[in-house]
């Protein structure tokens, strides 16, 4: 298969693609993703194929109205519409009752779908032609997300009939995912938007899951951002020894690289591609702090 890459100003291949049942590789304000119709499950399982994910990892349903996400999940409860009403469109997806209709395997099996709905106009006129589209990260599976044109075709050129060109992702890392199925909400994923916002928003205190419960989230069960090369996370400054070093700030006789969250799988994979031994990652208190970011930093370590 050839992959044509092709403008935002003009998608209609990427339409003819969806309405046949290929998935389509387009840009969201977080990262790129694979998508395909939610209720198409022969072209949810070419996703699944094209980026060896497991099948057990639920993907996300992104919307581009209200009243898709009423064909989504029956009896939205209270608390999605105040923080639909607050943080969409953007990057936090919820996490409800899934109605028959909607394929399984778009969520694992689980009783119950990710529902968001991306700013990004690209991703909103899709889904405007096509309906709603689950979409994981257009990578392969494990691997650092895609953030520009350059990282999809690493991983899936010869895979996808088209990509969409939106260029350098706003944010640069999934995005919050919060369940609302639990009795009380709970904080799957981590993301741009925080616990303490949402809890603000709602009013009251939000969870964390318990290490034993299924997964209802992607990005909770596997290693997931990982480069090939080793990651190491260093605390201590004079810990570091390089040559491939990232810090959220300059250090005096060190040679480093930025580490803000709209980089970080850029630079993840340039690592790779220079074929580093080793990629430190220094990790300040203000790190320490900075919840999302050490999910992805902790995951493409291997820690915990």
């Amino acid at each position: 298969m050839k992959t044509k890459i092709i403008e935002e100003t003009d998608l209609s291949d990427a339409i003819n693609s969806l309405k046949k049942g290929e998935p389509v590789v387009f840009p969201t304000e977080t990262v790129y993703g694979l998508g395909a119709s939610v209720f198409n499950p022969q072209a949810i399982q070419r996703i699944f194929e094209i980026k060896e994910r497991p099948s057990d990892n639920p993907l996300i349903a992104h919307i581009s109205s209200l009243e898709q996400a009423e064909s989504l999940s029956e009896n939205l409860p209270p608390l999605f519409s105040i923080l639909a009403k607050r943080f969409w469109p953007g990057p936090l997806a919820l996490v409800v009752k899934r109605r028959p209709e909607v394929p399984a395997i778009a969520s694992a099996g689980h009783p119950t779908i990710a529902i968001r709905m991306p700013s990004h106009p690209t991703a909103k006129k899709l889904i405007e032609e096509i309906g709603p589209l689950v979409a994981p990260s257009a990578n392969l599976s494990g691997k650092p997300s895609p953030t520009r044109l350059r990282d999809i075709l690493e991983d899936l050129n010869g895979k996808v009939e088209v990509v969409i060109d939106g260029g350098d992702c706003e944010i640069g890392i999934e995005s919050t995912v919060l369940s609302l199925y639990h009795p009380v909400p709970t904080l799957l994923r981590p993301g741009k938007i925080t616990r303490e916002e949402l809890e603000e928003a709602i009013g009251m205190p939000i969870a964390l899951p318990s290490s034993v419960e299924a997964p209802l989230s992607p990005g909770m069960k596997y290693r997931h951002y990982a480069p090939k090369s080793p990651v190491r996370l260093v605390y201590h400054i004079e810990d570091l020894k390089g040559p491939f070093i990232l810090s959220p700030f300059l250090i005096p006789g060190k040679t480093v690289r930025p580490l803000h969250m709209k980089v970080l799988y850029a630079q993840l994979r340039e690592a790779d591609r220079l074929g580093v031994s080793c990629i430190e990652i220094y990790c300040p208190p203000s790190t320490l702090e900075n919840a999302a970011l050490m999910n992805r930093l902790l995951r493409a370590s291997g820690s915990r």
